[in-house]
């Protein structure tokens, strides 16, 4: 952000008086302004209104005796006095986030909130059994399955444990624990009976179904078959696999969807691809406390025996039991 000067803060820091009088909830309506460059930003992410954000902004102002940011037609930038505020302010979020996980790693009880983030596919299609199962063998542990292809922030504690496949492990942050899992693998499916239509030379060409901002993966062309006409495109992997399902065409599917739904065939001349490696992944003092480590000692048991599954080694319709 580029500064604009403004007022200065006393001193150039807060004052022990003013620390003490600042509200921290205040505080963070400001830093999700200075990160998202507008209100509206900021209202989004806290899921709040545009004039709650404005009235915390402004308190924060009033406390401080300085304005912290200037109005421009693209967005919200920060003043001078704003920038200094601004690196307090990441400051005293970094203790908060401290404060809260040491106080977390010291709780012990079998019982308590536990969030899991992951993506949609791999809840729906490999672990809500297992989760089922660990809910049921720790009734007073409060599961919450965040499933989106967003996945939460760890290190500021929107979730306690993510499920993740990685391509790349250097881009894991350094701060996060990490269990490594199987490799996970994938290849080009089609529905049974569209498979048999088309190899006895009936019906129409096969076509590309494709989640519209993922495209058709260059792997994929690879094999022998080719295709023809627009390809159908959807928003998720759910709606992706049904219209694979409905015969629409084909699509890339990890081998841990396709090779176990029976109504589902691998392309015939395609060949396995490497999405990446299946990582459990915690954060600091949360790792230690009793509700995660029991989830992940139990989950990575179950993750290890998925692994024939997850590289493709299983016929279709076959079982990692």
């Amino acid at each position: 952000m580029q500064r604009i000067v403004g007022k200065r803060l006393p001193n150039s820091t807060l004052s022990v008086q003013q620390r003490t009088m600042i509200d921290w909830d205040d505080v963070r309506y400001f830093l999700a302004a200075a990160r998202g460059g507008s209100v509206r930003a900021a209202a989004k992410e806290l899921s709040v209104n545009h004039a709650t954000v404005l009235r915390r902004i402004s308190q924060l102002e009033e406390r401080l005796g300085a304005r912290m940011f200037e109005k421009l037609p693209t967005g919200y930038r920060l003043t001078e006095a704003g920038e200094e505020v601004l690196e307090l302010a990441i400051q005293m979020e970094a203790s908060s986030h401290q404060l809260e996980t040491r106080v977390l790693g010291r709780d012990q009880s079998a019982r308590g909130a536990l969030r899991v983030t992951l993506t949609p596919i791999l809840a729906t299609h490999l672990l809500m059994p297992d989760f089922a199962d660990f809910a049921r063998l720790y009734p007073e542990i409060e599961m919450e399955i965040l499933s989106s292809g967003e996945l939460a922030n760890l290190t500021n504690r929107e979730a306690d444990v993510a499920i993740r496949v990685v391509y790349d492990r250097k881009t894991l942050p350094l701060n996060l624990h990490g269990l490594k899992g199987p490799e996970v693998f994938g290849s080009v499916y089609v529905s049974r009976d569209r498979l048999a239509e088309w190899q006895s030379g009936a019906g129409e060409s096969l076509r590309w179904i494709v989640i519209a901002t993922h495209g058709i993966p260059d792997w994929a062309s690879e094999g022998a078959v080719r295709t023809a006409g627009v390809p159908f495109k959807v928003t998720d992997a759910g709606a992706e696999i049904a219209a694979v399902k409905e015969g629409l065409g084909i699509a890339t599917l990890p081998c841990f969807v396709g090779d176990a739904d029976p109504q589902l065939e691998r392309v015939p001349d395609t060949n396995l691809h490497m999405y990446g490696t299946l990582w459990l992944l915690t954060q600091g003092e949360t790792r230690k406390t009793k509700r995660v480590r029991l989830f992940t000692e139990f989950i990575s048991e179950r993750i290890v025996g998925y692994g024939r599954r997850l590289t493709g080694q299983l016929p279709a319709g076959g079982s990692s039991a």
